[in-house]
């Protein structure tokens, strides 16, 4: 196994642990539950990771939760379609605002809407509608972004994204 596959192994590890570790973590906000550190692991793995191996920390960290009765089936399509979003329009943008509206739109729009059918016909919750969990995934996802822009802005101008290229293993050049 390569050094590349290893890293990204390895920070794919940690990022779910963070996420897993990290939802025991919570304050409300207007009336929702606002739960940041999987949205900021969402974040962090869109820039270093990439869109696949970040679907993959958002993956074992919804899996880890629910195994620990930590979390719901929900946290399936949230945390996978803003994870998976992020990478790409980072990927794609190189820009981190890229990977900011990535993960509040995957997160609060399209995974909102995605845990509809996990709610009803997983979770049996007849009084769930296609809108029911876009409000408070965008609150949650809204928090979590907020810290992973402050983050990673920071590490933008500290050089540390430079890190980025070490464990993604890519090439680019260019402003972000």
């Amino acid at each position: 196994m390569n050094n590349l596959r290893v890293r990204k192994i390895a920070f794919t590890a940690v990022l779910a642990a963070f996420a897993v570790v990290g939802s025991f973590f919570s304050f409300p906000v207007f009336g929702a539950k606002c739960a940041p550190a999987q949205h900021l692991a969402n974040i962090l793995g869109a820039v270093f990771l990439g869109p696949a191996w970040n679907v993959a920390a958002a993956f074992i960290a919804s899996l880890i939760r629910n195994l620990i009765g930590a979390g719901t089936p929900l946290a399936f399509p949230g945390s996978m379609c803003g994870a998976l979003l992020a990478g790409v329009l980072y990927r794609l943008v190189r820009r981190l605002p890229a990977a900011w509206l990535g993960e509040i739109a995957g997160t609060g729009l399209i995974g909102g809407m995605l845990s509809y059918p996990v709610a009803r016909f997983v979770l049996g919750n007849d009084k769930a509608a296609l809108l029911t969990f876009v409000v408070p995934f965008l609150i949650s996802s809204a928090g979590g972004t907020a810290i992973g822009a402050v983050i990673t802005v920071a590490m933008k101008r500290l050089g540390l994204l430079e890190a980025e290229r070490n464990i993604s293993g890519e090439r680019h050049g260019g402003s972000r």
